[in-house]
Parts: C-alpha cells; sequence; structure tokens
C-alpha cells in the first residue's frame, strides 16, 4: 500500500491530510496521482466518493506557482454545491500556504464580490460553466496562462446540457495545457469530447464496487401513483433512517412531497433548482447538521452531495438510466458503511427498471413492507 508521500505529495501537505485523518490514498488517488503530476493528460473514471477531488486537487497545489498571481489551474463543475464543496476542500489544504489563493466562481452569488476577488492574486479557479462565460465575456477572468484545466463529473455536464458551454471555454484555453477530465460513465458525447481536447490522455479505471455500488443493499417496492406517499411514509417508519435522501423526478414534486412529510410530522427539507443559493446552502447545513433527517432533492441539486452519515437513499420517482440510479445510491454506502436504496416503482416503470438492471448487471430484489 503506498502512501501520499510515495506518489509525489510533499510531507507538509501529507501531514495535513493526516490531522484530517487522511491517511492511506483510495484507488482512484493511487493510480491518478503520479500520473498527473508528469503533467499527462488523463481520463479518469471514478464516482462521487472515491475520493476523486483530492485525486486532482493535490497535484495541482504541488504544480502551482505561487510567485506568479494568474490562473495557473481551472477546474469547472455542473453545480453550485459541487464548486462549494471542492473549493472549500482546497482551502483546507491551502491554508498554511503562502501566496495560493482560491476562488470558487457560481451562479446565484454576487458577482461584484467576485470581481472584487479577482482583482487580488488567484490561481485556482473552481467554477459552474455559466457564470464563469459571463466573467470570459465580461474579461474580468483571464485562462490565457492555465496550465492544468479539470473537468469535473463530465456525463453529468452532458446530462445537464453544459459540453456547448463547456467548448467555448475550451477554446479559450492555451493549447499547451494539462486536461484531466474526470467522469462517471463514459458516454459517446463524453468521450468524442476527449477525443478532440485531449493529448494523448492516460486512461485510468478505479474497477469493480466503485461503478456497481456492491456495499449499497438494493430493494424495489412495487407501488401505484396513489399509493406511492403512503407507502414512502411506512417505510421510513419502518426502516427509522438516521439521515437519507429522497428523489424526486422534478422540482414540482419535490415541493408537494416535502411538504407532505413536513404536514405529517417528518423532519424533512427540500433541496432543487428554484430555491435561491442562500436557501440551498442552509438546509445542506441543517441536514449536515442533522437538524433535518429527511433531504428532498431533484437530482440536479444533488450532484456533488457528500453529507457523512446517509444510511438511505430512497428513489420516490424512479432514475430513466443507469447511469442516474448509479449517482443517486451513491450517496449512501460511503467509506465502508453499509446503505440500503430503495426504489418505488409503479407499473408505468417498468422499462426503466430494466434499463436500470440491465446498466448495473444486476437484479433488484422485491421487497414488501
Amino acid at each position: 500500500m503506498s502512501n501520499f508521500t510515495s506518489l509525489g505529495i510533499t510531507s507538509e501537505l501529507t501531514e495535513l491530510l493526516k490531522s484530517d485523518g487522511i491517511i492511506d490514498p483510495t484507488p482512484i488517488q493511487e493510480k491518478s496521482i503520479p500520473v498527473i503530476l508528469t503533467q499527462s493528460d488523463v481520463i479518469a473514471q471514478a464516482q462521487t466518493g472515491t475520493g476523486k477531488t483530492l485525486a486532482f486537487l493535490l497535484p495541482i497545489i504541488e504544480m502551482i506557482d505561487p510567485n506568479k498571481s494568474d490562473v495557473q489551474a481551472l477546474v469547472i463543475t455542473p453545480t453550485r454545491e459541487l464548486a462549494l464543496q471542492i473549493t472549500a476542500e482546497l482551502n483546507k489544504l491551502i491554508k498554511n500556504i503562502e501566496n495560493i489563493h482560491s476562488l470558487a466562481v457560481y451562479g446565484g452569488q454576487d458577482i461584484e464580490g467576485q470581481l472584487k476577488k479577482l482583482k487580488r492574486n488567484v490561481q485556482i479557479v473552481i467554477a459552474t460553466p455559466g457564470r464563469l462565460l459571463d466573467h470570459i465575456r465580461r474579461g474580468t477572468i483571464q485562462l490565457g496562462n492555465v496550465s492544468t484545466f479539470v473537468l469535473d463529473e463530465a456525463d453529468q455536464m452532458l446530462h445537464m446540457g453544459f459540453l456547448p458551454e463547456v467548448e467555448i471555454i475550451m477554446e479559450e484555453l492555451p493549447t499547451e495545457r494539462q486536461t484531466l477530465l474526470f467522469s462517471a460513465t463514459m458516454p459517446n458525447e463524453v468521450k468524442s469530447l476527449a477525443n478532440n481536447y485531449m493529448n494523448k490522455p492516460k486512461d485510468i479505471r478505479v474497477k469493480g464496487k466503485n461503478i456497481t455500488v456492491d456495499e449499497v443493499k438494493q430493494f424495489v417496492i412495487e407501488t401505484t401513483d396513489r399509493e406511492k406517499q403512503t407507502k414512502l411514509m411506512e417505510t421510513l417508519d419502518h426502516y427509522r433512517p438516521f439521515l437519507a435522501i429522497i428523489f424526486c423526478r422534478t422540482k414540482r414534486r419535490a415541493m408537494k412531497l416535502n411538504q407532505a412529510l413536513q404536514q405529517n410530522g417528518y423532519l424533512s427539507g427540500e433541496l432543487h433548482g428554484d430555491l435561491s443559493q442562500a436557501k440551498r446552502e442552509k438546509v445542506m447545513k441543517q441536514f449536515r447538521d442533522m437538524k433535518l433527517q429527511y433531504l428532498v432533492a431533484t437530482d440536479v441539486a444533488a450532484r456533488g452531495i457528500d453529507v457523512e452519515g446517509v444510511t438511505h437513499v430512497f428513489n420516490y420517482d424512479i432514475p430513466e438510466e443507469a447511469e442516474s440510479y448509479i449517482h443517486r445510491i451513491g450517496r449512501t454506502g460511503r467509506a465502508g458503511g453499509d446503505g440500503i436504496a430503495i426504489t418505488f416503482v409503479a407499473s408505468k416503470d417498468s422499462q426503466y427498471l430494466k434499463i436500470i438492471e440491465k446498466g448495473i448487471n444486476k437484479k433488484l430484489n422485491r421487497k414488501e413492507i
């Protein structure tokens, strides 16, 4: 088993990780860090929860020149939550390093505040595509000296329709640069993006359990649309989750379900795209602090949520493809803990269930409560 120092990370950073309880690198870190430090392009297939954020942040910090004040590393991510999470992780790592500064750039945040911070030295930018394009068009962020570019959650960028914006951003970057692409799955559009914009990338995959989420016990509960709410509440009472995320297909359904849960005395909150940034951050803080037990969320809002102690995931609405299913159930069973994922299936959902079972190569057990 290698340690971080043997992968090429300085003893200062290794000690800092140790003080945070991180001693052994995960498989994705072990495979990626030495390759990224050679400044090669990398395509890494890994899910959220496998430690991929550190796999790119640690080598980026090693490669930054603190004496240069321009943006040297750019990380693009699909959601504000993920941008904030990566920035928080980065700031912990660079807190004792003089002259390395980071900035999160995302929508729903005061642009004037961002502009003020950009006037100071910022070497690492973590951004969502839309707001970064705003800055590029205003001329307030210069990307001419970026040496490392990270595209995180590339498959989700595709599902959310961001790939055209990502391509515009990549056109602004120097041709001589390192590109790192991280994705849980590899749809054709992501592969063609890699072919067009990457230079002989090294392929890194974390096999087996991280891709199929074997640690999670998975069940199906058959229901009708009319009975679904009652069945969910019966299931919550039966399992009594410590912390759970309940996925809905649309914002409207998430709002309606959260209202019903609250009226029935459940400690729940909602997370979807219609909430202001301040509200989203407040709900996430309540969930992390365990003031809320249930988080009713849409796929888009729940990207990058990494909360310790999530014991259950409920698919109130079944996802329409295996990738979304894998992403959703990956919110539980983290760090070696057991997780339970329960999917409610009405007769009209049977085609989606078949797609998921084929995609994960496993037949899901039916359960009665």
